[in-house]
């Protein structure tokens, strides 16, 4: 890596980038002492001591595996109140009325929850109730429902691997497979592509491959503003001569450039990020991805040696990608063959690389194809096994890669093992009881299969799911809802059909025994108690399930669901996946491992049958939209998940109600920057402000959640059944659609 500063890459000579459109991360470090001056000890035990619950990215206090000096973002310093803010008021919930017209964000900050709470059809709000009561009730419902009945789900933010195993091992002592978790409306259709191609569901490289390698692609994917710690190792990576590309609907600007606030010669001038932009249209990233495999065919650009010897396929996919006309490619890419051509160019030179992709790929009908088409790529030049070269679903939550491997999900058991009779019977085996052998369903199945009961540990279906008022309306018609959160959230206020009980849980930092994490780079890192002040009578979610199926089942079964601690939770998971096992010997902060190793498929060999890699043709999508219409995609801002944290973008400068639309489309249709405009389709209508932004033309951008109001809640990927957060399309008028009220609707915090 170059030594000393490289003005060649500087942004501007402005000290800090003052006056700049740009994320202030100084300022977060302030707003970050002053939200958290009234437990600031505490605050900075879980800073130095903890594993950030944030992106997983994956630190140990304030350190990670990578990189030396200190690594810390923005995202984890918002998120720092979530667990040192004190209890709410709970007479705020006697009559819940007033808080519906509040945001999300003056949710969270009215205060964790500190009881177990109850309301019941008919009544004004909630009142306090004991765990015993509390237990009891939902137990005595669960054991008047039948097991397809019954749903459960967690979200990912915080969780940690030892609260998916318990959670989904006593999910399926109840007898059923219907658990889920956040992880599928992410990265799904990455798991299902590369355990098919590769025999492996997990980034197949390590955050150094990055640094130094020839070439690092980003497609759909934008870390600067969804993994913000991420740009500290792409400024390392610059700095030792790799190339960084985008391959994007819209030219990020915080992409272009960034201000790592760690180092002082990024924190001053700032570092260019991104070499080239390759501006595709919504859906259009395989058609692109084939046009470059074609180019790298027609000149001779393949890896022959890797194709012959560690892959198989190879020949069905060329003829497919030689059949397409050029004409279709571009068109259905939206980029010119010349443009391909210059991509394949940049991989033709690059002996490593490494590619990474995240939701703009994954959340499409088609998302498994795509995620494909980026594995073919890579497999023809041999971008697998090697140092500097890999393939990387980057992941955006702390919880997201362990919440697949424990298993919580309708169609894996721990593992990843696939759901049927032989599986089964050999997981009832080790667990000493029957195990369900069919898969169950995912969350957006649940809402549509006539639950009695659904338990959310964590979550807000109103904004994480298409279709909010369709999301409230089968909520309401849920028996009993069980909502299991640190604070409240809107999917609580939801009128109950017969009853819904708020349970208050711990953090990751509360959890007796502590508890671990794995990160985007397969690394498992243990995550400390860290000593402070406790909230009433939270309890880790592990606990409490056991405690449910003590209530419900025989004491023999009971039995063989009760861990003493979380360490007796890390033993069994050393046993029951065996790519978790190390994880037993984790016991103090910076003890970790990274399960297969610096590299998956080392030196070009696979987990499959036969140690091959494949190849698989992709059919390209069309996508059509009607003639007049937008293509619509969401985006996300100032936001972690759907928390949003600022009114405004700070890398852009957009507004919570924003559309973002080329300036060759605002002068078509006569549009001004700042006008009021209304996005309409089949699925609902959206009040927004209309601003220029390069994406590309005929598309718009809208934040998200903000935006699910027009998306259709039927449209999934095919196998992972991943919701289409990017792949719908919409009218625009200058005028409330007829028969339609303008909202005028607020930002969702």
């Amino acid at each position: 890596m170059k030594k000393g500063w490289s003005p060649e890459t500087w942004v501007s000579l402005r000290p800090f980038g003052l006056g700049l459109q740009k994320p202030n991360n100084f300022l977060e470090v302030f707003r970050a002492l002053a939200e958290n001056a009234d437990n600031l000890e505490y605050a900075w035990r879980i800073l130095q001591e903890g594993v950030c619950d944030g992106c997983a990215l994956g630190t140990s206090g304030l350190r990670d595996w990578t990189i030396k000096g200190v690594h810390l973002c923005n995202i984890r310093l918002r998120l720092l109140r979530l667990n040192t803010m004190g209890p709410l008021d709970t007479q705020q919930l006697a009559d819940v009325e007033h808080l519906r017209s509040k945001s999300s964000a003056e949710l969270r900050a009215l205060g964790r929850l500190p009881y177990p709470m109850r309301r019941r059809k008919g009544e004004a709000g909630f009142t306090r109730i004991s765990w015993d009561e509390a237990l009891d009730r939902i137990a005595w419902k669960l054991c008047k429902t039948p097991p397809h009945r019954m749903g459960f789900y967690l979200t990912s933010r915080g969780t940690p691997n030892e609260t998916y195993y318990v959670v989904q091992k006593a999910v399926r002592a109840l007898g059923s497979n219907n658990i889920d978790n956040a992880a599928r409306i992410c990265h799904s259709p990455s798991t299902v592509a590369l355990k098919e191609s590769l025999g492996v569901a997990a980034t197949t490289c390590s955050y150094r491959d990055l640094i130094g390698t020839d070439l690092v692609v980003f497609l759909g994917s934008n870390p600067a503003v969804n993994q913000p710690v991420m740009m500290k190792y792409l400024y390392y990576a610059k700095k030792a001569g790799t190339q960084v590309v985008c391959v994007n609907p819209y030219l990020e600007p915080a992409m272009q450039h960034y201000w790592i606030p760690s180092d002082p010669e990024s924190a001053l001038f700032g570092t260019r990020i991104t070499d080239r932009f390759f501006r595709v249209q919504p859906g259009g990233d395989s058609a692109f991805l084939a046009g470059t495999l074609r180019h790298l065919i027609e000149q001779d650009w393949l890896h022959h040696s890797f194709i012959a010897e560690h892959t198989r396929g190879f020949e069905a996919v060329k003829a497919q990608v030689m059949a397409t006309p050029w004409e279709e490619l571009e068109q259905l890419s939206g980029a010119s063959r010349a443009e391909m051509l210059e991509f394949a160019l940049l991989l033709a030179r690059a002996e490593k690389a490494v590619l990474v992709w995240s939701m703009g790929i994954t959340q499409h009908t088609t998302g498994e194809d795509t995620v494909q088409s980026i594995i073919n790529l890579g497999l023809a030049r041999g971008y697998l096994g090697r140092e500097g070269a890999g393939l990387m679903p980057i992941r955006g939550h702390s919880g997201v890669q362990g919440g697949a491997e424990m298993g919580a999900y309708a169609s894996v058991f721990p593992g990843g093992v696939p759901i049927n009779p032989e599986t089964a019977a050999a997981l009832a085996q080790q667990w000493g009881f029957a195990v369900p052998s069919q898969p169950g369903l995912t969350v957006t199945e649940m809402l549509e299969g006539n639950l009695e009961v659904l338990w959310s540990l964590g979550g807000n279906f109103l904004e994480t799911l298409p279709s909010p008022a369709q999301a409230e309306a089968r909520l309401a018609q849920v028996p009993l809802r069980v909502h299991q959160d640190i604070v409240l959230s809107s999917q609580m206020l939801v009128e109950p059909a017969e009853e819904v009980i708020l349970l208050p849980a711990q953090t990751r930092y509360e959890i007796s025994g502590g508890c671990t994490q794995t990160s985007t780079e397969r690394r498992v890192i243990y995550s400390p108690e860290i000593p402070g002040p406790r909230i009433g009578e939270a309890r880790w979610e592990g606990q409490v399930f056991q405690e449910i199926v003590a209530r419900m089942c025989k004491p023999e079964l009971a039995e063989k669901v009760r861990f003493a601690d979380t360490a007796a939770v890390r033993a069994e998971i050393a046993r029951v996946v065996p790519l978790y096992d190390g994880i037993q010997h984790l016991r103090q902060k910076g003890d970790a491992f990274q399960y297969g190793g610096p590299r998956l498929c080392a030196d070009g060999v696979c987990p499959t049958p036969d140690g091959r890699a494949r190849f698989r043709p992709v059919k390209l999508p069309a996508n059509p939209v009607p003639e007049g219409a937008f293509r619509l995609v969401t985006r996300r801002g100032k936001q972690f998940n759907s928390m949003v944290h600022e009114p405004t973008d700070p890398t852009n400068g957009a507004p919570r109600d924003a559309v973002l639309m080329n300036p060759v489309d605002l002068e078509k249709r006569g549009l001004k920057s700042g006008q009021r405009i209304w996005l309409h389709n089949a699925f609902g209508t959206l009040s927004a402000t209309v601003f220029p932004a390069d994406v590309y033309p005929g598309s718009v951008q809208v934040h998200w959640p903000e935006g699910n109001v027009l998306l259709d809640p039927d449209l999934r990927s095919r196998q992972a059944k991943i919701p289409a957060y990017k792949e719908a399309y919409v009218f625009i008028q200058t005028q409330p659609p007829p028969g339609r009220q303008d909202p005028h609707p607020d930002a969702a915090d």
